[in-house]
C-alpha cells in the first residue's frame, strides 16, 4: 500500500535556493490567490536586521533563503488529480531546489552522503507538515 503522506512530501535543498520567490508566485498563480494571500513565503536568512541583509562583514558576507509553506497549502491536490506529476511550485523552481514525492527518499540519502543536514520546521512554526529541508553548514 502507498503511504500518501510520504508520497506528497517536498524536499527543499537550501543550498540551491536563491530566494527568487518563483515557488511563491507559482503557488499564487496555480491557486488563484488574491494579492494579499501567500501560501508559500521565502525567508531571508541573514543578519536578522531586515529583509535581504547579509550576515558577516565585508568581504565575508553570507545570505541564504528558506521557502516556508503555510498550513493553507494543498500541495496542488487539484493539479495532481488532473494527472500532473508535481505541485506547481516544484515544477517552476528554476534552480532544481525542490524535489517531490517518491524521489524525496533517494535525494535525502544522496544529500546526507554529501554532508547535508536534513530537518523539518518545529511545530511552533505552524507551517505545513511534510516539508523537509536539506542544509549544508
Amino acid at each position: 500500500m502507498i503511504d500518501m503522506a510520504k508520497d506528497t512530501r517536498i524536499l527543499v535543498n537550501l543550498h540551491r535556493c536563491t530566494g527568487c520567490w518563483t515557488c511563491s508566485m507559482a503557488c499564487k498563480v496555480q491557486n488563484e490567490l488574491p494579492d494579499e494571500d501567500f501560501w508559500v513565503t521565502v525567508r531571508t536568512l541573514g543578519s536578522g536586521e531586515g529583509i535581504d541583509r547579509p550576515s558577516g562583514t565585508w568581504p565575508d558576507l553570507h545570505m541564504s533563503w528558506m521557502p516556508v509553506w503555510s498550513k493553507s497549502c494543498v500541495r496542488c491536490a487539484p493539479r495532481l488529480a488532473e494527472g500532473h506529476a508535481e505541485p506547481f511550485c516544484v515544477k517552476c523552481c528554476p534552480n532544481g531546489a525542490l524535489t517531490y514525492g517518491e524521489d524525496v527518499d533517494a535525494e535525502v540519502q544522496s544529500l546526507r552522503e554529501k554532508g547535508f543536514r536534513i530537518s523539518e520546521l518545529p511545530a511552533w512554526e505552524n507551517s505545513r507538515s511534510g516539508i523537509i529541508y536539506a542544509s549544508k553548514e
